[in-house]
């Protein structure tokens, strides 16, 4: 119970070692208190506090009398783009959740949260400032959740695919070094589209990938495809637009057609407080979306007009899991 009501402090230590650069630091090897201090630009008492706070995680280690290292979870952590880049980001929720009362009565959104995220919102092409932020964070935290997908599902048995909401391609990219005779799309807002070909050209993917611009909610999917891919889209957006989305998809592909989604998803036994505790008020704040369970996104794949549906294991669930339809 004390974990339970202490966690926001073991939050802002990790905060507090990304912020400063001292898993950074420390990964070149053993230093001093006072040099570490030097470094990160924190007297030297504050400095052997956070040592000792992130030891207690497991974060730092004590080496001798004199020196500290980086712990065991320090490395997990730093080796970890996507997790450092989610722990940055969450400045902006923690400020939203200083008074978690207000957030829920005002019903969502009108945050720091909600304004990073707008652009997704809003029809048309948005803005490539706007995008930048929240394409960066979604392209970092992409790679480990695309090598569980790709080693649960076999896209080598499909012709085409179209990557629904994919940002700056990461997920596209991932496909493409697996399955390399698969023909690849992407559908995003222009100006993520943009951003998406700059990455793609760097990766000499250009000419493989094609990229449609547009917005889901108000310009119809491409079709010509026998797989869509929604990774980590549906649970950004609440019923109303998701089954609109799932629809659209269904006009999108060909009979015996195939979408894939793939997300955390609510009720996953062994993860059920970053369902609904973690994702349940980060979506609330963002001011879109919810966790859906498995069920309850299998319901919606009836409502959409797919004729079946299958749940894919991955091999872990907390990060993401697979839904199969078939149109």
């Amino acid at each position: 119970m004390f974990d339970l009501v202490a966690g926001f402090t073991y939050s802002q230590t990790i905060a507090a070692c990304v912020e400063v650069g001292l898993l950074e630091l420390l990964a070149r090897g053993p230093a001093s208190v006072e040099e570490i201090a030097t470094q990160i630009d924190v007297p030297l008492e504050g400095t052997e506090r956070l040592l000792r706070a992130g030891a207690a995680l497991n974060l730092t280690e004590r080496l001798d009398a004199t020196r500290w290292v980086l712990g065991a979870d320090g490395a997990a952590l730093r080796g970890n783009g996507g997790i450092v880049e989610m722990v940055a980001h969450h400045r902006m929720l923690y400020a939203d959740l200083a008074d978690p009362v207000a957030l829920l009565r005002r019903g969502g959104g009108g945050g720091q949260l909600a304004q990073y995220w707008t652009y997704a919102e809003r029809s048309g092409e948005g803005e490539s400032d706007e995008v930048a932020a929240y394409s960066r964070l979604m392209a970092a935290s992409q790679p480990l959740v695309a090598q569980h997908i790709l080693d649960s599902y076999s896209f080598a048995q499909h012709r085409r695919m179209l990557d629904v909401g994919g940002g700056e391609a990461r997920f596209v990219r991932a496909v493409a070094e697996r399955v390399p005779r698969l023909g690849l799309s992407m559908f995003d807002l222009p100006a993520v589209g943009a951003r998406a070909k700059a990455a793609l050209v760097a990766d000499g993917l250009g000419e493989r990938v094609e990229i449609f611009g547009g917005s889901f909610f108000d310009d119809p999917l491409p079709t010509g495809h026998d797989l869509i891919t929604l990774v980590r889209v549906l649970h950004d957006h609440d019923d109303a637009p998701a089954l609109a989305l799932l629809r659209a998809i269904h006009a999108a592909l060909p009979p015996g057609g195939t979408l894939l989604i793939a997300e955390p998803m609510a009720e996953t036994r062994g993860a059920e407080r970053s369902g609904d505790a973690y994702f349940g008020l980060y979506l609330w704040a963002m001011g879109s979306g919810r966790p859906r369970s498995a069920k309850a996104i299998r319901a919606m794949l009836r409502a959409a007009g797919f004729a079946s549906s299958r749940i894919v294991s991955t091999a872990l669930p907390l990060t993401v899991r697979i839904i199969t339809a078939t149109r």
